[in-house]
């Protein structure tokens, strides 16, 4: 009998001082797998679909320079205002006033907000805008406001906002402002 308690002593103990901590290691380990299995489980996902993420990223990366191929340089601003005003004289519109603001530089492109006042029929206006719209650089109107200048003719006189966006060259971006400004100032 004293045998039999003697060994249940010593199990219990060795359960009590060894086992029950050997227990819940394991069960913190078991549900460490489990997370890590999971970890697996995604990246073996990804990498399944690596070669699909690699050609959306070369196509992403295309599409990104056909973008930036649309945003005229430093130079081209100037031909791309004259653009703009040839359109709307196109279009059969008076202009009032047509004035680069200045250059607004975000991260890696230089806005440049141009205010618009232009007299015409309706459908000129429209006409204008579409023709903006198809201009092979990306041109851009906001802030529309249209007011009947004369009742009997329908004539109307848009003020508008138009912005251009170009590229800042590695010079401009480095300095973190854009150097002189293309393009001139002033009614034309």
């Amino acid at each position: 009998m004293i045998v039999l308690l003697v060994c249940a002593a010593v199990l219990g103990g060795g359960y009590y001082f060894d086992t029950q901590h050997q227990q819940v290691e394991l069960e913190r380990v078991v549900a460490e797998e489990e997370g890590l299995w999971s970890t697996i489980e995604k990246k073996q996902l990804k990498a399944a679909n690596l070669a699909d993420y690699k050609a959306q990223m070369i196509e992403m990366e295309e599409s990104f320079g056909t973008m930036l191929r649309q945003l005229p340089s430093k130079n081209e601003v100037a031909d791309l205002l004259v653009d703009v005003t040839q359109t709307g004289l196109a279009s059969g519109l008076e202009f009032e006033l047509f004035k680069p603001n200045n250059e607004q530089p975000k991260e890696f492109y230089a806005v440049l907000p141009i205010t618009v006042n232009v007299n015409g029929h309706y459908h000129n206006l429209g006409q204008f805008v579409s023709g903006v719209a198809a201009l092979p650089r990306i041109v851009t109107i906001h802030d529309i406001q249209l007011k009947v200048t004369d009742p009997e003719t329908r004539r109307l006189t848009m003020t508008a906002t138009a912005k251009t966006y170009r590229y800042l060259d590695d010079d401009e971006i480095a300095a973190g402002k854009p150097k002189a400004k293309a393009g001139k100032k002033g009614k034309k």
